[in-house]
């Protein structure tokens, strides 16, 4: 697996991993109403990436420049500052920052925050078990996301079985980029696995993501014959992945896996593109629009019309 820019290790860190958002009543990450866990570290590039927060494993410093006032507290809160301000944002310096936080916390114009926190597995599924009257009433749970959860398999399995103890429904959403152990210890322990199918041509995916498909296919069609429960994620993105050659390869390898299971074509939206900016990173997101309703209608018709469960958006 490609290595993280700042890797985290849950087996030597007690703390755990940098978690970056808890969103409460989701209903587009897996069934019913959910809590989803966005975890910080990627293995893939994707240049539409509209969480690019979550491509660095360690936490990081987002700025709003709109914001800043100038003031030069982040400076003075700055246990490395030297006193002078570099040059993208006030106080900002990637070589020497700890990225702990201290900008953040000191900046009266909230200009400076501090994405991702380290979560240890019993506080995490403690915050989430808040949640649980949402998830009796309409047959939700939990959802791991990211970012890319297999990126920490101990950390994963032990936040899986705890939920599991405390009858927790659980969700994975993942690029299926990991050893065959890995995904297949996770399908045991996870109730469903929400896997995206980006590129059916290795070359593509590899042009518009950073690596190549093949693992992510053969990942499928291995549990799929294992028999996990299985959501297919489709990002539509028009101009990369929705001409015919691509869908009719993709309906065909879906229809011919050892088992059914359910495509959701989700459309792109621009979302990361400011992220992008607020995190000092080069993007060609721009470059990508989101497609119209009627598109995303002709996508699932088609995919549709080779026998397949196809839905607009991600809950059926």
């Amino acid at each position: 697996m490609k290595e993280l820019e700042h890797p985290s290790d849950p087996d030597s860190a007690p703390s755990g991993v940098a978690v970056f958002n808890i969103q409460r009543c989701s209903i587009h990450d897996g069934p019913g109403i959910r809590t989803t866990v966005f975890i910080k570290g990627c293995p893939l590039r994707c240049d539409w990436c509209h969480n690019p927060e979550s491509l660095d494993g360690a936490p990081e410093v987002a700025i709003t420049e709109g914001k800043c006032v100038s003031c030069g507290a982040c400076v003075e809160a700055c246990p490395e500052s030297d006193g002078v301000r570099p040059a993208r944002g006030p106080g900002w310096d990637d070589e020497t920052c700890r990225r702990c936080g201290a900008c953040a916390e000191a900046c009266p114009g909230e200009a400076r925050e501090l994405i991702g926190e380290p979560r240890a597995v019993a506080d995490l599924v403690a915050e989430i078990e808040r949640d649980r009257p949402f998830f009796e009433a309409s047959g939700g749970g939990v959802t791991f996301s990211g970012g890319e959860p297999l990126c920490y398999p101990s950390f994963l399995t032990a936040c899986l079985k705890l939920c599991r103890e405390k009858r927790l429904h659980t969700a994975v959403d993942t690029s299926g980029f990991a050893s065959k152990k890995v995904v297949s210890d996770i399908a045991r322990l996870a109730d469903v696995l929400l896997y995206d199918l980006k590129h059916m041509d290795s070359a593509a995916h590899e042009r518009r993501t950073g690596v190549d498909n093949g693992r992510i296919l053969d990942n499928l069609r291995t549990l799929s014959g294992q028999g996990a429960v299985i959501w297919i994620r489709f990002p539509l993105i028009p101009g990369f992945n929705d001409d015919s050659e691509n869908l009719e390869a993709m309906a065909s390898f879906v229809a011919a896996l050892p088992n059914p299971h359910p495509i959701f074509v989700l459309p792109y939206h621009p979302t990361g593109v400011d992220k992008h900016r607020r995190l000092g990173r080069e993007t060609t997101a721009a470059e990508f629009r989101s497609p119209s309703e009627d598109e995303v209608d002709a996508v699932v018709e088609r995919l549709r019309a080779h026998g397949l469960d196809v839905y607009n958006g991600g809950a059926m």
